[in-house]
């Protein structure tokens, strides 16, 4: 079950990840059980990772980005030509999410 995201987070995690260099690479046999356990080892880590798909085919892609999201409960954060950005909240909790900001009344 992959966790929903509200925009305001989502935003937040893309500014985190900007600087991220892919920590798991998906290469040619595609979405193995030894690449989904280096996701989650990561995931585990680090919270917030970026993975690099090789390979050109969009429709491929996004199938393993949901895959990856519902197998190992994590959000899509972003997901930009061949690279997908996933974040899953560890116990030590390493990322804060933005508290949800109230609107204030027009005067």
């Amino acid at each position: 079950m992959k966790i929903e995201l509200t925009t305001t987070e989502r935003q937040y995690l893309k500014g985190l990840a900007h600087g991220l260099n892919p920590v798991v690479m998906i290469g040619s046999n595609g979405l193995t059980e030894a690449v989904i356990r280096e996701v989650a080892v990561n995931l585990d880590a680090h919270e917030l990772i970026k993975v690099r798909v090789l390979g050109d085919d969009r429709d491929a892609r996004v199938a393993m980005y949901e895959q990856l999201c519902d197998e190992l409960g994590a959000a899509p954060v972003q997901h930009i030509g061949k690279l997908l950005v996933l974040w899953r909240p560890s116990d030590k909790e390493k990322i804060v999410l933005p508290k949800p900001s109230k609107k204030k009344a027009a005067k």
